[in-house]
C-alpha cells in the first residue's frame, strides 16, 4: 500500500526529486515539479535527453530508482497493482506512433479501455465510441483497420482511445512527430479544442517548438537528464541561460557544426577545377 496525500489543493501531479537509472547508468537526475489541475504543460527536450524516459515514468512503464512520483495524491514508486490500475483508469496516453492495433478496426481500438475496464453495454460503448471519434474528427471511420489510415489520421484515432475512459490526465508523446506541418498544425488544433471541452490537466512531450508555445500553458525544458528551465512560455522565450538559447535559436553542438564545416570543404575539394 502507498502513501497518499489529502486531494484538497494538491497537484494532479508531483514529482520530487525523480531518478531513473538503466543498469549503471542514471539516466534522470533528481527531477522535480509539478502538474496543476486544468493546466497544460509541455516538456521540451532533444534526443537523448531524458524525456521519453520521464514520460514513461510519470505513465508508471519505469519505476523510479529515487524519488517520489505523486499521481492524485498516490506515491506511484510505491503503489500497488490495484492501486495502479485505478491511477491508470483516470489517465489516458496517446503514444507518438499511434500504437493501435492492427487486427483490430478503430472503433475496436477506441473500444478496448472501455471493454477492458468498465461492465458498460456494448450498445453503449458503440454509441462512446461515436462521440470520441467524432471529438478527434474521425467520424464515420470507426469500421476502418489503422492500416487504412494515414499518418495523422492514426494520431487522432490514437487520441479517441486515450479519451476513452474520460480520463482527468491527458499524455502525449511527440504527437506532431513524423506530420508534415499543415497535419500537425491540426494535431496541435485538436489539443486546444479538448482543453477547451474538457477540464482536464495534459503533459505534452515533444521537441517541436511552434506546437509547444502554441499549446503550453507552462513549459519545461530537460536537457542531459535535469531541468534547466521551467516556467511559462514569455519566462522561456526570454531566458539567457546559454543550453535555453542554444535550444530555442537551435544552435548546433560545436561538434556537428565542425562535421558540416569538414563536409563542405570535402565537397569544394570535389568540384571540377577550371
Amino acid at each position: 500500500m502507498s502513501e497518499s496525500i489529502p486531494e484538497a489543493g494538491r497537484p494532479v501531479i508531483s514529482v520530487t526529486d525523480l531518478r531513473v537509472n538503466y543498469g549503471e547508468r542514471e539516466i534522470l537526475h533528481g527531477i522535480s515539479f509539478d502538474v496543476e489541475r486544468g493546466e497544460t504543460l509541455v516538456i521540451l527536450g532533444g534526443s537523448g535527453s531524458g524525456k521519453s524516459t520521464l514520460l514513461r515514468t510519470l505513465v508508471g512503464l519505469e519505476k523510479p530508482s529515487g524519488g517520489a512520483v505523486w499521481i492524485r495524491g498516490v506515491n506511484i514508486a510505491q503503489a500497488s497493482a490495484r492501486e495502479m490500475d485505478e491511477i491508470r483508469k483516470k489517465m489516458g496516453v496517446s503514444f507518438q506512433g499511434g500504437a493501435l492495433f492492427g487486427s483490430m478496426t478503430v472503433g475496436d481500438n477506441v473500444a478496448l479501455p472501455l471493454r477492458e475496464h468498465t461492465r458498460l453495454e456494448e450498445s453503449t460503448i458503440e454509441i462512446m465510441v461515436r462521440i470520441k471519434l467524432e471529438q478527434v474528427g474521425l467520424a464515420s471511420f470507426e469500421d476502418f483497420m489503422p492500416s487504412q489510415l494515414s499518418g495523422g489520421m492514426k494520431k487522432r484515432a490514437a487520441v479517441a482511445r486515450a479519451l476513452a475512459l474520460d480520463p482527468e490526465i491527458l499524455f502525449f508523446d511527440e504527437p506532431s512527430a513524423g506530420l508534415d506541418p499543415i497535419i500537425a498544425a491540426g494535431i496541435d488544433e485538436l489539443i486546444l479544442e479538448l482543453k477547451k471541452a474538457y477540464a482536464m490537466s495534459m503533459v505534452v512531450v515533444t521537441h517541436e517548438l511552434a506546437s509547444a508555445f502554441l499549446i503550453a500553458d507552462r513549459m519545461l525544458l530537460i536537457d542531459r537528464g535535469s531541468v534547466i528551465a521551467m516556467g511559462a512560455k514569455k519566462e522561456l522565450a526570454d531566458s539567457t541561460n546559454p543550453r535555453v538559447r542554444q535550444f530555442l535559436d537551435r544552435v548546433p553542438e560545436p561538434q556537428v557544426e565542425d562535421e558540416l564545416n569538414y563536409l563542405q570543404m570535402l565537397t569544394e575539394d570535389r568540384k571540377p577545377r577550371h
